[in-house]
């Protein structure tokens, strides 16, 4: 259930590499309990966003907020413990973040003891097991490690980590494209129940519109680091404003589909 207070706020942010400016003037909010879907091509500037916002890139320009307080750069260790307790991320590649030589349960293990010092060990074992239910992993998978698991088991994990600490809201950048797509049908289920269940926030970023729309409320349209459309996600997909967003939606296969370049209509398009 989505409410009216925000818990990211983002204003006017930019990011310049050089003289190449990779996000320019970007703002949108994400209330408590929604989520927001960023979409666009590659080179569109949907993942620097993601990096911006749990502090992998500094911005050029701009504020970020997450419940309430600014995320200014050079945050002290301990800043930097709690803001990862506000905002989690889940990569697209989740086998590149697992450590190889830990279990599930070391995996989660580890991120309770990090940031739930709270918890001894029985209160861990508890939260772990909670976390293995709402995934769908039984007790032979939590002992596996990494290279044992499909990639759909992998993303599952990645995600339980975010989940452990209870964060406010969780980025998913790109985290279904990999995918074959009946074990992207069922991570996206996932997704979708665990936010019927809880009051967490998504960011979704991706280049798939099936993916936006089925898992959020606002659509944001970036094309070249710039916001080109944004609303209401069924409106953005169903009637779009931009030729861009037109262009996007041509490119979803459908009866009689026939592919289109991008870049032949948007030069500097990749």
């Amino acid at each position: 259930m989505t409410s009216s207070a925000s818990i990211v706020e983002v204003s006017g942010l930019q990011k310049r590499f050089g003289n190449h400016v990779a996000v320019d003037d970007v703002t949108f909010t994400v209330p408590e309990g929604g989520s927001v879907g960023i979409v666009g091509e590659s080179g569109s500037g949907k993942t620097t966003i993601a990096r911006m916002l749990v502090g992998l890139e500094v911005p050029t320009a701009g504020t970020i907020r997450v419940g309430g307080r600014d995320r200014m750069p050079h945050a002290s260790v301990a800043e930097r413990r709690r803001r990862a307790r506000e905002l989690q991320i889940v990569f697209q590649d989740p086998y590149s973040t697992l450590d190889p030589r830990q279990t599930v349960d070391s995996c989660l293990d580890e991120v309770l003891r990090l940031h739930r010092p709270e918890l001894n060990r029985k209160g861990r074992l508890s939260r772990m097991n909670d976390l293995a239910d709402m995934v769908g992993f039984d007790s032979r998978q939590r002992r596996a490690l990494p290279r044992r698991l499909s990639g759909g088991q992998r993303q599952r994990v990645a995600i339980a980590r975010a989940l452990a600490v209870e964060p406010s809201a969780i980025i998913l950048d790109e985290s279904v494209s990999a995918l074959d797509l009946s074990i992207q049908a069922q991570i996206l289920n996932l997704l979708a129940e665990i936010r019927s269940e809880t009051s967490i926030a998504y960011i979704l970023i991706s280049h798939d519109l099936a993916v936006i729309r089925q898992l959020t409320d606002t659509c944001v349209v970036m094309q070249h680091g710039r916001v080109l459309e944004v609303g209401e996600t069924g409106a953005v997909l169903d009637n779009p404003q931009s030729e861009y967003t037109k262009l996007l939606r041509s490119c979803v296969p459908g009866p009689g589909w026939h592919p289109t370049r991008l870049r032949n209509i948007f030069p500097g398009g990749s």
